[in-house]
């Protein structure tokens, strides 16, 4: 789904995923209301790096390296304004997961001073145990006339992301945007 008339990145469906395994792939997944695979999925999840980069060039815009799913935290970003300007903006997530996910997926909600902008949904699908990941996604520009600049923007954006793995919840990001 898209967010509203404001929206300044809409995404598309242009997601590729790739995945390195570290260990055995053939473990059981339990069930979804398991508590305690519930609470080793979260124990096992880890961000190792974020980045966003022009979609055209490949160059990267920004990234970083800090854990942001950690939990309870308001994580900060410094990116440079003119991704704004870029015509789309390719996403790369890399995780590590130590449990099985079969249905893990994204939800990402921008919110401008506190009031919800935009919504995407990402679905990764499965996860193989002891792994590696490498989600991107690519995700296209509104029209130039529905862009809010930079100046308007900074310090007022959050970006909320929450991490499933179906219904069960992994964990609960915000970063608060700076654009420089």
């Amino acid at each position: 789904g898209t967010g509203g008339d404001e929206a300044h990145f809409l995404p598309t469906q242009h997601d590729c995923i790739m995945a390195s395994a570290g260990g055995a792939a053939g473990a059981d997944a339990g069930t979804g209301g398991d508590e305690a695979q519930a609470a080793a999925i979260i124990a096992g999840f880890k961000i190792n790096f974020i980045n966003f980069r022009d979609a055209d060039t490949g160059k990267i815009l920004w990234e970083e390296t800090e854990d942001i799913s950690v939990s309870g935290v308001e994580h900060e970003a410094r990116i440079p304004k003119k991704i704004l300007k870029c015509k789309a903006v390719s996403r790369e997530i890399n995780f590590s997961s130590k449990e099985i996910m079969t249905d893990f997926r994204l939800e990402q909600y921008v919110l401008f001073k506190g009031k919800p902008l935009e919504e995407w949904f990402f679905a990764f699908g499965f996860v193989p145990p002891d792994t590696t990941n490498s989600w991107q996604s690519v995700i296209e520009a509104a029209e130039e006339a529905k862009m809010m600049p930079a100046n308007v923007l900074t310090g007022n954006i959050v970006i909320e992301t929450r991490f499933f793995e179906g219904e069960t919840l992994v964990s609960t990001s915000h970063v608060r945007v700076y654009y420089v």
